[in-house]
């Protein structure tokens, strides 16, 4: 590789023109200097793409919104550099974010992607934008540094492995979803390296409302994770896949189900089995607290006692919705392979 290799940053936007000055400003107050800025204006209705030219940025607009997939790959498309590095809207970068990245691929020859992190200091100071960023930050700073998969919203890849890849999978995730996590399986299937950089850190703007946040984690996260999973069959014991969040996502489920019963007296047919039940719910709550002690104390020793207590049950309400949508896509899964065995087993008229 050259010592100062050209590097294509690929920002995808749609309406965007809230975070996306501060990025743009961020990268080109980079101390490494050999590179491109790539806008790829997905259709937006604001004044995104004026933003960009006006940054000189180079600004590439598609027809209609076709999703950060489809941005990012048409982007790549007029990269001329061999690296292409793709940055989210709504993050800023550290003047020497871009310099760490060809720093990695230099440092490490045999890796042909890496990706980061969100840092711990978020710029929205709500409950919810806080307590999300930061279980980002602690999933990714407690994962393997050898990855299975990939982040998009800072990470870069090597040009040529992309194209060979063929890029995101725009037509399967017209929305922004886990193209990035379903690359990163193929990048891991090809036999590539991915490598996960703590120290790579940007930082996240974006202000998250309660129900924008269920609508992402159950529809465009948890299903089609779920269905990558089922039709993939592999599940990485990596970032939020590990054995303690799926034990967590087993126990909650169980929680929920053992729920009615433990404060449910007519179902206490015996005189004690409210208690039995109660028991039972109050050693589901003490098993998912040893469990996750860790990100507990973290949120504490961040954010301090309130600020943790409040995070719990959101945590468990994550757990419980990402266990429902596993178990019905599951369901769907089976129910479809089994009428489709009915199918071929019947006879042709």
């Amino acid at each position: 590789m050259d010592k100062r290799p050209f590097i294509s940053v690929i920002v995808p936007v749609y309406n965007g023109d809230e975070y996306l000055s501060r990025c743009l400003n961020a990268l080109a107050a980079s101390s490494y200097k050999s590179f491109e800025i790539i806008v790829v204006d997905d259709a937006s209705t604001d004044d995104s793409a004026e933003i960009s030219r006006k940054m000189g940025a180079t600004v590439l607009k598609l027809p209609h919104q076709s999703g950060p997939a489809a941005a990012r790959n048409y982007g790549t498309s007029k990269a001329q550099g061999d690296i292409l590095f793709f940055v989210d809207s709504d993050v800023v970068v550290q003047p020497g974010t871009i310099a760490r990245v060809v720093a990695d691929f230099q440092e490490n020859p045999d890796i042909a992607a890496i990706f980061g992190s969100y840092d711990d200091n978020p710029a929205s100071t709500d409950f919810l934008s806080q307590l999300r960023n930061l279980f980002h930050y602690f999933i990714h700073q407690n994962s393997n540094k050898q990855a299975k998969t990939f982040w998009a919203g800072c990470g870069a890849i090597y040009k040529e492995v992309f194209c060979e890849l063929k890029g995101f999978d725009e037509i399967r995730y017209p929305r922004a979803s886990i193209e990035d996590i379903e690359l990163g399986l193929r990048i891991w299937r090809r036999g590539y390296r991915i490598m996960l950089d703590k120290e790579l850190q940007v930082k996240h703007l974006k202000r998250w409302a309660w129900g924008s946040c269920l609508k992402t984690d159950i529809f465009y996260r948890a299903v089609p994770w779920s269905r990558l999973i089922l039709e993939s069959g592999f599940l990485p014991r990596d970032l939020n896949q590990q054995i303690s969040h799926r034990i967590s996502a087993l126990l909650v489920g169980l929680l929920v189900i053992e729920l009615p019963f433990a404060f449910w007296d007519a179902v206490d047919f015996l005189g004690i089995m409210d208690r039995i039940f109660f028991t039972i719910f109050l050693i589901l709550i003490f098993a998912l607290l040893i469990i996750n002690r860790e990100l507990y104390a973290f949120l504490f020793r961040r954010r301090g006692i309130k600020f943790m207590l409040f995070a719990i049950p959101v945590h468990f309400l994550y757990y419980s919705y990402s266990s429902l949508s596993f178990a019905a896509c599951w369901f769907i899964n089976k129910f479809s392979l089994l009428r489709s065995g009915l199918k071929r087993l019947m006879p042709r008229p």
